[in-house]
Parts: C-alpha cells; sequence; structure tokens
C-alpha cells in the first residue's frame, strides 16, 4: 500500500509499505476513505517529536470501511464505516473507567519508555512516535486499529466523510478546550491560534454559550476563517495583543483564554515575553511558549487558562508567577477522545455544526502529501486544513 512516512526532520516522503494484518484479537483493518494533515503532524515533520523513526507512517485523523475484523472484536463487522479516535484505549485499565482515555494504562507497549519522561504510560497514539507506542498512522491506503471495540464509532448512514471525519482529534480537541473554560453565558474567551483547533474552537465556545469570541493570528486566511466561524479577530502583527484586548473588553479582559498554538509559537509583546524570546529564538532544546505567555497576561484575574496546544518536552521560561498571581485556573491534556465522540456526532446530524468547513485542500493521490505538507506548514496557497482520500 501507499503511505506518508516521517524519513528525517523536515522530510515526508509517499512510500510503498507492507499492508497491515490482524495482530491480536480485537484488531480490525480499516480501507482508509478518508484522512487528514493535523497542525501537530508538523511538530514531527519540524523535529520537535523525539523518538521518530525513519519509514514512520504518520496521520492521526482517519476513517473508513472496515474490512477485516479480529475473532475478539464483536463490537463491529466488515463494511462499517468507523471514525478513528487518535487515541488507543484499553477501556478497562483505571484511567479509562474514570473516563480519562488519554491517560490508557495498557494500550503504549512502549509505556516503560514513556514513563522515564512523563513518569507514567499513557495511551497509544497512531502516527505520533515511538515514545507513544510506534503505532503506524492512517495517512495510508490501509490501517489497523488495535482495541477496535473501545474508541471507533460507525457513521450513520447519511453523512458525508467531511462531515464526520474531524471527530478524528480536531473536533473533540476544540470542545475540550471550550468545556475547559467553564464558559458562562456573559464570557468572553480569547483564542490563540486561528488553525483548525482554534477556529473549530470558535465553533465550540459558542456551542456552550459565549457571549464573544476573539481570535488571534497573522495568517489572514486563517483570521478570516476565524471571523467565518463567527469571531472577532485580533492580527498580532499589526496589532499589540494585550493592549487590543483590554480595548475591545471596556479594560475588562477575557474571562477565558485557549492557547491553540502549541511548542512553535512565535512573537513577543511586553518586556518579560521580549526577554523570554530572545533567549528561546536560540536555544532549539526548549519549546516555545510564547502564546501561552500572551494567554496568561491577558486572561482577567481568577479566570481560566485552557491549553491544547501541544507540547512534548522542556519548555522555555513560563509566566508562573503571573499564573499564580492572578490565580488564573491552567486546564490541559490530551483529548478524552470517547467521552466526546459520540455527543458531537449528534451535534452534526442535528446541524448544529458542519466542521468541514475548515477544509482549504483536497487529494485523492497520497503522491501529492509531501507538497501539500509543505504547503500546511508554510501556510501558502491558503492552506489552512488538507484531506486525503485514498482510494478516490
Amino acid at each position: 500500500m501507499k503511505a506518508l512516512t516521517w524519513q528525517s526532520r523536515g522530510t515526508i516522503t509517499c512510500e510503498t509499505v507492507p499492508d497491515p494484518t490482524i495482530e491480536h484479537g480485537r484488531d480490525v483493518i480499516i480501507k482508509v476513505t478518508a484522512c487528514a494533515i493535523c497542525g501537530s503532524d508538523l511538530h514531527l515533520m519540524g523535529g520537535f517529536m523525539p523518538t521518530m523513526e525513519c519509514g514512520d507512517i504518520l496521520g492521526h485523523e482517519t476513517m473508513g470501511e472496515v474490512i477485516e475484523v479480529g475473532r475478539d472484536n464483536h463490537k463491529l463487522k466488515v463494511g462499517d464505516r468507523i471514525v478513528v479516535p487518535f487515541t488507543i484505549c484499553c477501556g478497562e485499565c483505571r484511567q479509562c473507567k474514570w473516563g480519562n482515555w488519554s491517560c490508557c494504562e495498557r494500550t503504549n507497549p512502549n509505556g516503560k519508555l514513556q514513563a522515564q519522561t512523563y513518569g507514567y504510560p499513557l495511551a497509544g497514539l497512531f502516527g505520533f512516535s515511538h515514545i507513544t507506542g510506534g503505532f503506524a498512522g492512517g495517512q495510508a491506503e490501509y490501517l489497523r486499529v488495535p482495541y477496535a471495540d473501545v474508541g471507533p464509532i460507525v457513521v450513520p448512514e447519511g453523512l458525508s466523510d467531511e462531515q464526520v471525519l474531524f471527530l478524528s482529534d480536531i473536533f473533540p480537541t476544540a470542545y475540550q478546550a471550550a468545556e475547559h473554560c467553564d464558559i458562562g453565558p456573559e464570557d468572553t474567551v480569547a483564542i490563540w491560534g486561528c488553525g483548525p483547533v482554534g477556529v473549530l474552537a470558535v465553533k465550540c465556545c459558542y456551542l456552550l454559550g459565549a457571549k464573544r469570541v476573539i481570535a488571534i493570528d497573522s495568517v489572514p486566511e486563517r483570521l478570516a476563517l476565524a471571523r467565518e466561524a463567527g469571531a472577532e479577530t485580533i492580527d498580532l502583527g499589526h496589532q499589540n495583543v494585550q493592549d487590543t484586548l483590554m480595548e475591545m473588553t471596556h479594560g475588562l479582559g477575557p474571562d477565558s483564554v485557549i492557547e491553540a498554538v502549541g511548542m512553535e509559537s512565535h512573537g513577543a509583546d511586553t518586556t518579560l515575553q521580549k526577554v523570554s524570546s530572545a533567549i528561546m529564538e536560540h536555544t532549539v532544546s526548549l519549546e516555545r511558549p510564547f502564546a501561552l505567555n500572551q494567554a496568561i497576561l491577558a486572561c482577567r484575574p481568577g479566570g481560566n487558562v485552557s491549553m491544547p496546544g501541544v507540547f512534548a518536552g522542556p519548555v522555555g521560561p513560563v509566566a508562573l508567577g503571573i499564573l499564580m498571581n492572578k490565580g488564573l485556573t491552567l486546564k490541559t491534556g490530551q483529548t478524552h477522545m470517547v467521552r466526546y465522540m459520540k455527543p458531537l456526532l449528534e451535534h452534526i446530524q442535528n446541524g448544529d455544526i458542519d466542521p468541514s468547513f475548515i477544509i482549504s485542500h483536497r487529494s485523492t493521490n497520497l503522491e501529492e502529501g509531501p507538497a501539500l505538507y509543505d504547503a500546511f506548514r508554510d501556510k501558502t496557497d491558503n492552506c489552512t486544513k488538507v484531506v486525503f482520500k485514498p482510494h478516490g
């Protein structure tokens, strides 16, 4: 089969690799009907995630048709059309029983390696390095889905792949980020990053009852997409974020903030941030929390800081003193996918939201993948979200 593979920092190629096979009784094999490039895939491309190996198959936003079922899987059958969550969960450990699905204790075969960094093993992830299990990803023609009787959901008739594909990651991720804000009916939420998660978070904040949403970015087409989603916007390339937010909220500030950028953020407004920026721009071993620091500074005292943006290891100077002295609540974590997929599917069925509005580029040829990775990373050709349909 064809698949998109990580070769080295900055190099993605389309290769012919062996087809997946059933390895355990709860597995299924799917024929991939749609998959996407996620912003966190760009962190892998850029070499920011440790334990990537040459030839690793990328991708964790995937759906498809079940073509083979393991003998112990009694939930799914051949012909089912399923969306696969990016987290792999056993459904039996204490974390799964608590509903902390992304903290599953059993599905990462490299859990001991992961525990050396994080203290504990966490859920296995598709296509996201060997520290998260070394599982082959879904930017391919076929995918093996372990523990497929727990996470994947069957898609009902009448919904297109594009409508439901993002239930695999970014729609639940955006919703959890908004939920972490504990939104009230008079609340203003500010969101850093108008990539796919940030833009869907705009929609999710309104679904949860926010009065205003203000989105912050520097890329014109992303700001336009945020406005289409209903947000007011700030162009951080031409406006001082802190001053503009205070002006827009009449000095009150946002009640909650969402950092949807992650480890590769850029920019600085305040003196503290400029000093930190000067250090971090020349320190490649540290991830860069510029957006996080801006968000912490902007949030009103007693407010909420929600952080869906991906970080993997050591981070440069974070404004913990501001966080502590303002009494802010910080909530973060990989998304507990099983908690959200079915309720959000109902929102799609009811017509409350169609997440496909964020798609800018479509391809039926995985060989176009490397160039589309470049376009997504470089934000060229108005590229905001790439979807592949490997079988046409």
